[in-house]
């Protein structure tokens, strides 16, 4: 049950909301990061691949020079074209700086930066870092004689344009996430507001029909789950009108079977009661037909009982019951019966005719297909009961020569309370349960039922049981 002020639309869009929320925010910072850290390493390749080859031209042009001092070095470095760095620095092989081409009152101290000392120890060294939109690198390298370290060449370089470039790359980032946020929320929020209004169809729906208004049906256009889940809810919708129709049209016939054997009692209870003179003769008349209508309410209670432990699903039985034994008992039960309607039997029993159920469903199935062939019989009429093992079932066949059900009443004969000739079967003591009991009982087993008739050439009703197997046997404890 909903809690007060709960939304199951504002509870899925929330979630949404908060989903497409974090798939944007991943988006945007991979967006917004690995292109710029990308493009940073490329132009941090770039600056070093610059920086080592000018390094390299200037240490061998400085391998030329006997000894190196700062005249050798401008000696050296003088014929070379205009470098593309920003400072150049030039120190012997125990780190005093010999040239310096942006502070020259540096030469003469020492230079230790980690990349000299580098350089000192025989290797190439470079750093490089961007701050403040602009790239600033170092590279440093071994001047060599005869195999052996005799100075350091450090090159300094620092590049605006491409850090400017960079920038430029980071605005333009900035501003594809913002049209692209904008566009997924737009989408979203279109998503977002259809998904929330077709589950506000199903939610309006399952609403009313929990207020009982099980004729209502759901329209829900296209192909996607919400509309299969809206094809659910209208099948089970219908199954619930057809069940609500069912339930109040079987109080309605229960009520009606009732009130007339009732009404029938209180009718000569009054006349009884009232009628002082009534003779002995009359009274006891009355009291016979009491006793009919009494019965008559037993019977239809009976029913309904038996109905109510099928409806319920019941522990179905389990033993092994054979067919042919409870077929015999029953006809010899039904022969005061069947002398009094004129009725003959004739008894057809096959072999291995053994079901899994309870001897009191089997029964209860044989009694009233039988008893109905004997009381909707014609004098001097026959009654067949057949059975006979077909594959894995056991086929139970009731034939009589009687009146016969028209075409048009067969489909309607296994509903609570029909009957075809309603005065007769009053006049019979039926209530209309007999057939539907048999129904309801066969399912429970996995069997089933199936009648063909006629006017005037009698009907036959074939009931099918599931046959009891040698494997079901073995596993009995």
């Amino acid at each position: 049950m909903a809690k007060p002020g709960f939304s199951l639309k504002s509870s899925l869009q929330l979630r949404l909301t908060m989903g497409y929320a974090v798939l944007i925010a991943a988006l945007l910072v991979l967006m917004n990061t690995y292109p710029l850290v990308m493009s940073q390493n490329l132009m941090f390749r770039s600056q070093q691949t610059a920086l080592e080859n000018q390094g390299a031209l200037v240490a061998n042009s400085l391998t030329t020079a006997d000894n190196l001092t700062p005249e050798t070095v401008e000696q050296a470095i003088a014929p070379l074209d205009k470098l593309d760095v920003s400072r150049l620095l030039v120190t012997d092989e125990a780190g005093l700086v010999l040239f310096d081409s942006q502070e020259a009152e540096l030469t003469g101290r020492y230079a230790l930066s980690g990349e000299i000392v580098a350089a000192l120890e025989g290797n190439n060294a470079f750093s490089s870092q961007y701050a403040s939109g602009c790239f600033s690198s170092c590279s440093a390298r071994p001047v060599m004689t005869r195999n052996t370290v005799v100075g350091a060449v450090c090159l300094y370089g620092e590049d605006l344009h491409q850090g400017a470039l960079l920038q430029e790359l980071q605005r333009n980032l900035r501003l594809i996430s913002l049209v692209v946020c904008l566009a997924v929320l737009a989408l979203f929020a279109a998503f977002s507001t259809l998904l929330s209004r077709r589950v506000g169809v199903l939610l309006g729906g399952i609403r009313r029909v929990r207020a009982g208004e099980y004729a209502y049906r759901v329209t829900m256009k296209g192909h996607d789950e919400l509309a299969q889940l809206a094809d659910e809810f209208n099948q089970l919708t219908g199954r619930l009108q057809a069940t609500e129709a069912q339930r109040r049209r079987f109080v309605s016939d229960a009520s009606h079977e009732l009130k007339t054997p009732l009404a029938s009692i209180r009718l000569l209870t009054d006349s009884i009661l009232q009628d002082e003179a009534i003779d002995q003769e009359t009274t006891r008349e009355f009291v016979e037909d009491i006793s009919q209508a009494a019965d008559r309410l037993i019977h239809i209670s009976e029913g309904l009982l038996s109905l109510n432990r099928v409806d319920e699903g019941r522990t179905i039985g389990r033993e092994r019951v054979d067919v042919n034994q409870q077929a015999e008992a029953l006809c010899r039960l039904l022969i005061p019966l069947a002398e009094e309607a004129g009725v003959r039997f004739q008894e057809t029993l096959g072999e291995d005719c053994t079901v899994r159920c309870s001897r009191e469903d089997v029964s209860q199935i044989l009694r009233n297909l039988m008893e109905n062939a004997i009381k909707y019989n014609i004098p001097g009429g026959t009654v067949c009961l057949r059975t006979f093992r077909q594959g894995e079932e056991v086929v139970m066949e009731v034939e009589d020569s009687g009146v016969g059900i028209p075409e048009e009443e067969l489909p309607r004969i296994f509903e609570r309370f029909y009957r075809v000739d309603k005065a007769r079967s009053r006049e019979a003591g039926g209530s209309g349960l007999g057939l539907s009991i048999v129904l309801d009982t066969l399912r429970l087993y996995g069997g089933d039922i199936t009648a063909r008739s006629a006017p005037g050439e009698g009907s036959c009703f074939t009931a099918v049981l599931p046959a009891w197997s040698e494997t079901e046997e073995e596993a009995e404890p």
